[in-house]
């Protein structure tokens, strides 16, 4: 399985919600404008808009790392204003892993017996 899934937790710091709605829209075109193997990337508020959950799904590491790249600086903007974590499901390559050291990622390892 190369498709790799990611819930991306993001709990937004006091003061900060129309500063992270800007940088999320801000997101979202540009992965519509520049990502080739992004699958679904998709933002939900819970009920008071102090924590929103990213679900994503690539193709392939590669397609990770394309999309780190697209978002550049937005990326650093929002971990300066929010608590970050990810779920990550599927099995990343070794060079995804290593340009995400460092970031709250728990790793789920794919288990398929058919």
């Amino acid at each position: 399985m190369k498709e790799i899934q990611l819930t991306v937790s993001l709990k937004i710091h006091s003061g900060k919600l129309e500063e992270f709605k800007t940088i999320a829209a801000e997101c979202m075109n540009i992965v519509r404008e520049k990502d080739t193997g992004t699958l679904q990337y998709d933002w939900f508020f819970n009920q008071d808009q102090t924590e929103c959950h990213v679900r994503e799904q690539y193709r392939d590491s590669d397609a990770i790392l394309e999309h780190m790249a697209n978002l550049g600086d937005n990326f650093g903007r929002l971990l300066a204003i929010t608590d970050f974590s990810a779920k990550v499901y599927g099995n990343p390559s070794e060079t995804l892993l290593k340009a995400t050291e460092g970031l709250s990622l728990v790793l789920y390892s794919s288990f398929q017996k058919m």
